[in-house]
């Protein structure tokens, strides 16, 4: 399978998204911004009708639309203190109003939308990636430096505050990196599905793990598992890889509520056992 260059191109690109996606979305999750990933992948897509509208490569002025979705999320988000979901809401109805409106001028490019769309096993080209490897780097070098202080923040921005902490140049930092990622991230996952390659290893950690260190660990290795494992499907049964990746990592999430449940049964059957014999 692999020797073929496309898919050596998309294994690679999977990996390097798996790397960083799900890491963003722990921290999105801990801060109730699930829903983030959503507005800033909407947003992109504009951005990629506006390349293809004016001959620019599509993933630059994704980025590009990213960056400034990922600034007007985190401006209406204080604007509307009481109603933060608001900037959500504003924001996603606007990016995919304008991803419609500008698709309409470019109606020979409807192929190429549908790849950004759904995500495309052919897509990643090798432009994309060494922009992909930029932000996994990017990424690497933020958490790197601002570990702690994204944890206060995530946790208890007032007490970030109170500590000295930059709370809302740091946030728009973090912001901004969302932005990226759901932008690098388009070719594999699809706009439609990209938050769920953040959001899903999140959940799935959360149920699993004990600590803030091995929730990040084990978000990225089942983003890494759905990633491999979808691609691989993809190719084989000639089916979309978003799509793909997605549903196994609801089958994942499945799988470990059900385990996680039957523990607790059995755990609450042991206990009852003991108390009569005790009794």
């Amino acid at each position: 399978m692999l020797q073929y260059g496309f898919l050596q191109n998309a294994f690679l690109a999977g990996i390097l998204i798996a790397l960083v996606a799900p890491v963003i979305g722990v921290y999105l999750v801990l801060r109730r911004q699930s829903l983030m990933a959503d507005t800033l992948s909407h947003v992109s897509l504009a951005g990629v009708a506006v390349g293809a509208l004016i001959g620019v490569y599509p993933m630059v002025t994704a980025m590009v639309a990213a960056l400034i979705g990922a600034i007007l999320v985190d401006t209406l988000r204080r604007s509307f203190k009481a109603y933060s979901e608001l900037s959500i809401a504003i924001l996603m109805s606007g990016g995919l109003a304008s991803a419609v409106v500008l698709m309409s001028f470019n109606k020979g490019a409807s192929r190429g939308f549908t790849s950004y769309l759904f995500g495309s096993i052919i897509a990643v080209s090798q432009t994309d990636l060494l922009i992909m490897a930029g932000v996994v780097v990017l990424c690497a070098l933020f958490f790197w430096f601002f570990w702690r202080p994204m944890y206060v923040l995530t946790f208890d921005e007032e007490t970030a505050q109170v500590s000295g902490i930059p709370a809302r140049t740091l946030s728009l930092a973090f912001s901004l990196l969302a932005g990226l990622v759901v932008a690098t991230a388009m070719p594999i996952v699809g706009v439609l599905l990209v938050s769920s390659l953040m959001v899903l290893p999140a959940a799935i950690s959360l149920r699993i793990s004990r600590g803030f260190t091995m929730t990040i660990w084990i978000a990225v290795l089942t983003g890494l598992v759905s990633v491999l494992g979808g691609l691989t499907a993809s190719y084989q049964l000639d089916i979309p890889p978003g799509g793909t990746i997605v549903l196994l990592l609801l089958v994942i999430l499945v799988v470990v509520l059900l385990v996680k449940r039957l523990f607790s049964r059995a755990g609450a059957a042991s206990a009852g056992t003991e108390r009569e014999l005790a009794n």
